[in-house]
């Protein structure tokens, strides 16, 4: 098949196989292609508007997302976004991935030192904002859930979505939010 392009150097004719279309480009061998790959196939949100704390060392729940892959080789991506505070400098707050029941995506551990995806400790009346990302490569068709999850380093409140003071009053702690969004991307 002949394909006129329009150089600068005028007309030129270029053979290429295959059929054009919508759904096609002209390779760098002059074939016409469908694009593979790196192709949004869904996408899952939630939000958790509400505060909470914990006074646990063992991890509880944030927020989950759940998504069931279309094929075993895809890929989901996860992005999430949170605000934590501590009372004030007595002790560490983390915060960690799970695929289900599986910590993913967390730090090496070094001797004693907990491995996260995010460590916080803030003054009373702060908050601080935690973002992270992950490329997770699950091989499964089956719903998966994606949660955030956060403990402490001993049993002082930690808090999500608000500072550990909590200060009612318009110009002191306000409350946030906390997002987590999966993306399936097509192999």
């Amino acid at each position: 098949m002949a394909v006129t392009v329009k150089g600068t150097e005028g007309v030129s004719k270029v053979e290429a196989t295959g059929t054009p279309s919508s759904s096609t480009f002209l390779r760098g061998d002059y074939a016409w292609a469908a694009a593979g790959g790196g192709k949004i196939l869904q996408v899952q949100s939630v939000q958790k508007t509400s505060a909470m704390t914990t006074t646990s060392t063992s991890y509880s729940t944030i927020e989950t997302v759940s998504i069931t892959p279309s094929a075993t080789t895809s890929k989901i991506m996860i992005f999430w976004n949170t605000n934590a505070g501590t009372n004030g400098d007595v002790g560490h707050g983390y915060l960690a991935l799970f695929r289900d029941t599986t910590e993913i995506g967390s730090a090496d551990v070094v001797g004693s030192r907990t491995s996260a995806q995010s460590v916080f400790n803030t003054g009373a009346g702060q908050q601080m904002g935690y973002s992270g990302s992950y490329l997770d490569s699950p091989s499964s068709t089956s719903e998966i859930d994606y949660t955030l999850q956060v403990k402490g380093s001993n049993t002082n409140t930690f808090a999500i979505n608000r500072s550990a003071r909590d200060n009612d009053a318009a110009t002191y702690d306000g409350r946030s939010t906390t997002t987590i969004t999966a993306i399936e991307v097509g192999a």
